[in-house]
């Protein structure tokens, strides 16, 4: 077993032309094809009496969508597939961060002259850009319907105002638009990294199967809450920013 590896940035793997692939990357990949995979095979043969991998399927979007319905409203039908696709793709990404093997099985090279470990795989929202493109994506598309509910008129003047305290309220506003970006990103790899140093640092060769175990079950836990948060905070700002009913 490799010794704990700690780096904020993600390590990079290969090139693909001038593209630098990242362990993150690759991981993002899996995680992409393990729920595509899920899903082609959950709803391959629907059966009226939902069994198997199919039940599964059912009570998970079920679940959430009656979450999503009792905040949404009418407009469930159009917020659950991104809060779902949101909580899903962070959700196993954070699981599959705790299997074995990863951020501890990779190769050494040479990186300044220093030795360097670098893992094959690593958690994707241990890496900032993941987490900055989640959040990127998640204000992107609350800005977007936003406009498509308010129309482009009473999108604007949820910012601007010819009343110079409408003005100054809706321009603080604004600027809490972006404090949106930093929120959702930082907290989302803040937890997972942390979580990595201490499983990291808690995998001592002496007793790398014994003292972690604690310390896996908290990281299935803050695994389900993140994703979770994450899902309902991207609902509540999509919610609230749709509503008609402004300053």
């Amino acid at each position: 077993m490799a010794e704990a590896h700690f780096s904020l940035a993600a390590e990079e793997l290969f090139k693909i032309g001038p593209l630098p692939i990242t362990n993150t990357i690759l991981t993002t990949w899996i995680v992409t094809i393990i729920l595509i995979t899920f899903a082609y095979l959950a709803t391959r043969k629907i059966s009226p009496i939902p069994h198997g991998i199919q039940n599964v399927a059912e009570f998970a979007v079920e679940s959430l969508s009656n979450l999503v319905e009792s905040v949404a409203g009418d407009k469930t039908k159009v917020f659950l597939p991104i809060i779902a696709s949101f909580f899903f793709f962070i959700l196993v990404g954070n699981y599959m961060g705790l299997l074995p093997g990863f951020g501890t099985i990779g190769f050494y090279e040479n990186i300044h002259g220093e030795k360097t470990f670098v893992p094959y795989l690593r958690s994707i929202n241990s890496d900032l850009n993941t987490t900055l493109g989640l959040a990127l994506i998640s204000v992107g598309f609350t800005h977007y319907y936003a406009v498509k509910y308010l129309g482009i008129s009473d999108y604007l003047k949820k910012w601007f105002s010819l009343n110079p305290i409408f003005l100054f309220v809706g321009i603080m506003e604004l600027v809490g638009e972006f404090t949106k970006i930093i929120s959702l990103s930082f907290r989302l790899f803040g937890n997972v990294f942390a979580g990595e140093v201490v499983l990291a640092t808690a995998s001592t060769k002496l007793f790398a199967f014994i003292i972690p175990v604690p310390f896996y079950f908290l990281e299935l836990l803050v695994g389900f809450v993140q994703a979770l948060i994450f899902a309902i905070l991207t609902l509540a700002f999509m919610v609230i920013l749709t509503n008609k009913e402004g300053h």
